[in-house]
């Protein structure tokens, strides 16, 4: 009896260390419905719920996520990416002008964002990622090289699953702003034969927040349980 219980337990406690991540939120920038066009789309989340807008003055339309190899979406059709443009003027408001996601984490905890960036010649070559944890103060957590023109950069990953007060939170919120080019004030263009210019484009596709689902208070219970029976047990075996 004491060892079927165990192995319950210990059953308990593995699937507890073994969840998947879940997709908290996703945008593709594809029409709902599907079009026939790529310089249509949505800013609407595919996945979950969230908003999506820019800042510092950049503007926004919609273009091919297919063109220039591509990215990761596996759309076979009306595969649109989330196209954006003027960005700030060379040497001025470093880090300010980007997009920004705000996606709630409620019920969730170790949080990694995710998205594909194509980068045009004259565009800002580095990346900045912060991350907010009421939507208003935002904090650098990691940068990007976009290191050629006219190219998509896909897999962009950040793991902020130490940052614990991104988990469970309704205000959580995220940028991928324009910056200066490092040990520098200026912006460098992603093309190493071009200059950069503020009509060079960032275009977005396949933006993803993926956590864990925060466990029950009682798989936690029991999953303690199992480590203290464990000990039990052991500790007989070591008398016998």
């Amino acid at each position: 009896m004491l060892r079927k219980s165990l192995v319950t337990l210990l059953l308990a406690g593995l699937a507890i260390s073994s969840a998947q991540a879940d997709t908290v939120a996703q945008w593709n920038f594809n029409s709902n419905p599907v079009d026939t066009s790529t310089s249509t789309g949505s800013l609407l989340p595919s996945i979950g719920s969230g908003t999506a807008g820019t800042i510092g003055g950049v503007s926004s339309a919609f273009a091919s996520g297919t063109s220039n190899g591509g990215s990761s979406d596996t759309a076979a059709t009306d595969d649109s990416g989330w196209q954006t443009t003027g960005y700030s003027l060379q040497g001025a408001a470093n880090k300010n002008a980007g997009v920004e996601f705000k996606v709630s984490t409620l019920g969730f905890q170790n949080i990694v964002i995710g998205y594909d960036l194509r980068h045009s010649n004259t565009s800002s070559r580095y990346e900045q990622v912060q991350y907010s944890l009421d939507g208003i103060t935002f904090t650098d957590i990691a940068g990007f090289d976009g290191n050629a023109g006219d190219t998509w950069f896909n897999g962009r990953s950040v793991d902020l699953s130490s940052i614990l007060g991104a988990n469970n939170n309704a205000s959580f919120a995220f940028r991928v702003v324009s910056a200066f080019a490092p040990g520098s004030a200026a912006y460098l263009a992603s093309a190493a034969d071009k200059s950069y210019g503020t009509a060079g484009t960032w275009r977005f596709d396949m933006v993803t927040v993926s956590a864990m689902p925060v466990p029950e208070p009682g798989s936690y219970a029991l999953f303690l349980a199992g480590i203290g029976l464990m000990g039990t047990v052991a500790r007989r075996r070591s008398r016998g």
